[in-house]
């Protein structure tokens, strides 16, 4: 079973969420938080960090991630784990390959006609606001 990772990063101030507009299938045009594929050999944390430095140059140093949950599509032989951190200052953002953006948390992260993953996102960005004192908070 394919390992990947979704990472949901929160600016300094927790108001606003990291996304990409993706440039290619699935889910061309819409947004979605960075992740990747979990490479053989490679730990998940490890992984997660790689990518979220690949596709915007936030580091270790600029954010923890917190694992937060994992989804398991067995048709599709494939796991998602869900990693969330709030960043301890503000960065300077290189995109690799998707557009960069902050968007508001005023957002319908349902709306499947601008973000990706069937609904799953809002699931997500929900339950991350249900335990955001855990999840959210900075540690040095």
């Amino acid at each position: 079973m394919q390992g990947y990772n979704l990472i949901l990063i929160y600016n300094p101030s927790g108001e606003k969420l990291l996304m990409c507009k993706r440039a290619k299938e699935p889910y061309k045009g819409l947004c979605n938080v960075v992740g990747g594929k979990i490479e053989p050999g490679e730990t998940a944390l490890a992984a997660a960090y790689r990518e979220l430095y690949e596709e915007t140059g936030i580091t270790e140093e600029d954010v923890t991630l917190y694992h937060f949950m994992d989804l398991t599509y067995y048709a599709s032989d494939l796991y998602l784990e869900v990693y969330v951190g709030r960043l301890r200052c503000p960065v300077t953002l290189t995109p690799e390959k998707n557009e960069l953006l902050w968007v508001e948390l005023t957002e319908n992260f349902f709306d499947t006609s601008r973000y990706a993953g069937e609904g799953n996102l809002g699931h997500i960005v929900e339950q991350v606001r249900i335990y955001q004192d855990r999840v959210l908070a900075v540690t040095p």
